[in-house]
């Protein structure tokens, strides 16, 4: 009776000291889901009455005062501030917020007030989908988990064949029955399984959870497992290595009867009905000097070269140098003026008019800030880099350089982008993609690994399997180190859980291992198991 007591008792202490270390490894969601506001300060009619965060709806104008948090997602209206998106992004810097930028639910508001009109409520918001997102991510299975079952389910008829033939054995060396029981008992109690089961969801729990609070949403256990063994890393130029908002640097008119602010009137009259960034930085500086636009007609947009119509009667043409000369139009006499910006890393748009070019109008995107650094760590981790953009060669290889990229594509069309990674992938090597764009998404799911930037479109974040919610390049080389990280852990798992059973069932089939002990062995397995996986927590990534 005695035995039977210790037995249970440190059974049941191991079960408890493993709930308890889940339940730290599983801790993530419930986290996330602390950090929403619980109530708002809604604005009605000149009135401000603080409402349930769930009577909240689209349209209404919230305000935010300092050190208050950020009730749901919005745009800002009115006033400025500085806010902590730290627990979106995993970036302690502040962010500075003035009108019409996007607020994110949950964020801290760390100075001024502010008027802001809600956009994205309920399940809608950054942060409800960020916690649907790793909740889904711990409740999927990787590869190595199925591998995982189906050994468990050879391993388990094996080890009862095991104990009973312990236990005739030792009844045919014995003769008594009560004794045979004891190895066999012993067998069965050290050769649980439950290391096993624990081995890889325990892992990719702490993962994810790790992955969610530093700004790297993971989609599930197979993103973890792809990150692992990437050779090549292909990005994306606008969006992810730069900053995505370029401006005007040189508008250059071609004559002398025509003037800049000509130049960019028809340039910016044309670029008004496009979505394109190097479109909207033109309509921006033409805002800022206060160009008027032109009616336009017969408009007409070819996806990744530029944009025709027609302007008071006549023949407008804007974009790259190759588009224009692709339309018949002479660029000959103005190339080194288009090489010469193009050297500078900055992009070069072409105004014609009537067959003649007008104007060139030259765009820089700035680089973002540790673009360089993320760079130099990836090929740190022997992984090769390349560039891929819709730019023209100059400017593409001008900007490689700077970040001392091994290789690019340039003047490559949105829907050739999928195509260039299976070129890379047909030469063997294993590619991960990091982009932002709707034209990104086909890329995205061709890649090995889909990364996607988590300000850009929807469509693309669909696409990828990790999502990065700030975009900031050095992300990348974390999301691949805790992939790594996380899966090294999983093998650490299965090896001792393995090992473990290995060394141990024969000792037990022997009469070499007291039952209480094996007991206590079995339940200290699943716990140092589950506590290697929450090690993860305190490994640094960069």
């Amino acid at each position: 009776v005695y035995k039977r007591q210790v037995i249970a008792a440190l059974i049941l202490l191991g079960r408890y000291f493993e709930a308890r270390s889940r339940g730290q490894a599983g801790q993530a969601i419930a986290k996330l889901m602390e950090l929403g506001a619980k109530t708002a300060r809604v604005i009605d009619n000149g009135n401000e009455r603080d409402v349930p965060i769930e009577q909240v709806t689209v349209g209404d104008t919230v305000l935010v005062r300092p050190g208050e948090k950020v009730p749901v997602d919005g745009v800002l209206l009115q006033g400025a501030s500085s806010v902590d998106e730290s627990m979106l992004t995993g970036e302690s810097l502040p962010v500075e917020k003035m009108r019409g930028d996007d607020l994110f639910g949950a964020t801290l508001n760390l100075s001024g007030a502010f008027e802001m009109r809600a956009t994205k409520i309920g399940q809608d918001t950054v942060l409800a989908q960020i916690v649907r997102m790793v909740s889904d991510a711990q409740g999927n299975k990787a590869p190595i988990q199925k591998l995982a079952d189906r050994v468990s389910g050879i391993f388990v008829p094996v080890v009862l064949a095991i104990a009973l033939l312990t236990a005739i054995g030792w009844y045919l060396a014995t003769g008594d029955i009560a004794q045979s029981f004891v190895p066999a008992v012993a067998v069965l109690l050290i050769a649980c399984p439950c290391s096993l089961g624990l081995a890889t969801p325990t892992a990719i729990m702490v993962g994810t959870g790790v992955g969610a609070r530093r700004g790297i949403l993971i989609k599930d256990g197979e993103a973890l497992e792809r990150g692992r063994k990437i050779d090549v890393v292909v990005l994306d130029k606008t969006g992810t290595l730069t900053e995505g908002r370029p401006s005007v640097t040189t508008v250059e008119p071609l004559g002398r009867d025509v003037s800049g602010d000509e130049v960019l009137r028809l340039a910016a009259s044309l670029e008004r009905l496009s979505e394109h960034p190097l479109a909207q930085a033109i309509v921006r500086a033409a805002n800022a000097k206060g160009v008027q636009s032109a009616v336009v007609e017969d408009f007409a947009n070819v996806a990744g070269k530029g944009v025709k119509a027609r302007i008071d009667n006549a023949a407008v043409l804007i974009g790259n140098p190759r588009f224009v000369s692709e339309e018949g139009i002479k660029l000959d006499a103005i190339r080194p003026q288009i090489e010469a910006h193009q050297g500078r890393a900055e992009t070069v748009v072409v105004v014609a008019r009537n067959g003649e070019p007008l104007g060139i109008i030259a765009i820089a995107d700035t680089l973002k800030s540790d673009a360089k650094e993320a760079m130099a760590l990836l090929r740190g981790e022997g992984i090769a880099t390349v560039m891929i953009t819709g730019d023209n060669r100059a400017t593409a290889e001008a900007i490689a350089r700077e970040l001392n990229i091994d290789q690019v594509f340039a003047e490559v069309l949105p829907q050739d982008k999928a195509h260039q990674v299976e070129r890379l992938q047909k030469g063997g090597k294993r590619v991960a993609f990091v982009g932002d764009g709707i034209n990104d998404a086909p890329a995205l799911a061709q890649a090995d690994l889909g990364i996607a930037i988590g300000t850009g479109t929807d469509i693309a974040i669909e696409a990828g399997n990790i999502v990065l919610v700030k975009g900031s390049p050095s992300k990348i080389i974390e999301a691949l180190r805790l992939s790594r990280l996380t899966f090294r852990t999983i093998k650490q798992n299965l090896f001792w859980a393995f090992f473990y059973n290995l060394a141990a069932i024969p000792l037990a089939a022997f009469g070499l291992l007291n039952p209480m002990i094996a007991a206590g062995a079995m339940a200290l397995s699943s716990v140092s198991v589950v506590g290697n996986s929450l090690r993860i927590r305190r490994q640094k990534l960069i």
